[in-house]
């Protein structure tokens, strides 16, 4: 059984990608009326209004922006674009109106909203950090609707990255869960383990090799959960299942400070003294580990 619903896989309107490359038609879908434009602020933050959150959504305008990016289009033909920010440009305060992150909202906004800004903001954290040619060094600008930086000298094309992580939950032969805590963490925070998938790799062997780095357990059969996108700044979680062949917790006292073997049993106890504090439903993790509890967890964390 895979998850379904993951709070950052949730959209609604459909990419279009075939728009990206006509450029009279995003001018057309830049100059109608009805399109909507989502303005980015910097280090991933957007603007929101009501309770509970929606995006803030304007009408076009080129002013005080850094380029534009098209998301997409919904079934009512309504285009949707969201403005790259200028650096150190400040927003006035509009009354009703705050900026936030996926972090704090991701799980309370719509399909179509969580969508959109997903897909803004990621592209927004590429653009931000990809302004000059990797191969000359040379100045790139937009093309192909936002998805595609050119090189203004050579000509060559950059696309965005994307950065592949796995995430399990391991369990051993009792269907214990194995937690770890990084050390960055506050403490009594835990999740399951997690790690970055390395070049000419499997994703399979990627959770064997992070989770023998970090504890030192030997995992057997992986199964594949989920996936969702983590824009901060460009991961995608791929989630598993696991079964540990071994139990002997070493830690590597680098990525993991932590790490614990939990039964259901203990873990509600736990979450529910505030023993243990676990990540808040907008993140995969937070959907792994209550697939394998079987229920909801209380109460739900927050990241401060």
């Amino acid at each position: 059984m895979t998850l379904g619903d993951l709070a950052l896989s949730r959209a609604s309107v459909d990419r279009a990608a075939w728009v990206r490359t006509d450029d009279a038609e995003l001018e057309r879908l830049w100059s109608d009326s009805r399109t909507r434009v989502l303005r980015l602020r910097e280090e991933g933050l957007f603007p929101v209004v009501g309770d509970p959150p929606a995006l803030a959504l304007e009408a076009p305008s080129d002013e005080d922006c850094a380029g534009r990016i098209f998301l997409g289009l919904d079934d009512a033909g309504v285009g949707y674009f969201a403005t790259l920010p200028r650096p150190g440009r400040v927003d006035p305060d509009e009354d009703g109106l705050r900026v936030a992150s996926l972090r704090d909202v991701g799980s309370l906004l719509s399909a179509r909203d969580v969508g959109l800004a997903v897909n803004a903001v990621a592209l927004g954290h590429w653009h931000a950090r990809h302004t000059h040619c990797p191969r000359c060094g040379a100045a790139t600008e937009i093309v192909k609707g936002g998805h595609v930086r050119r090189c203004t000298a050579d000509g060559s094309e950059h696309y965005p990255r994307t950065d592949p992580a796995v995430i399990m939950a391991i369990t051993d032969a009792d269907d214990r869960l194995l937690l770890g805590r990084q050390p960055r963490w506050p403490e009594k925070r835990f999740s399951t383990l997690a790690g970055f998938v390395e070049p000419g790799e499997s994703i399979e062997a990627a959770v064997r090799r992070e989770v023998l780095e970090e504890v030192g357990v030997v995992v057997g059969d992986v199964t594949y959960l989920g996936s969702q996108a983590w824009p901060f700044p460009a991961s995608l979680m791929l989630g598993f299942t696991g079964r540990a062949t071994t139990t002997e917790l070493r830690v590597d006292g680098d990525e993991i400070a932590q790490a614990v073997w939990v039964s259901r049993s203990e873990l509600a106890a736990a979450t529910a003294s505030g023993e243990i504090l676990l990540p808040p439903g907008v993140s995969i993790a937070r959907r792994l580990i209550e697939h394998w509890y079987g229920g909801e967890l209380a109460p739900d964390g927050t990241w401060r």
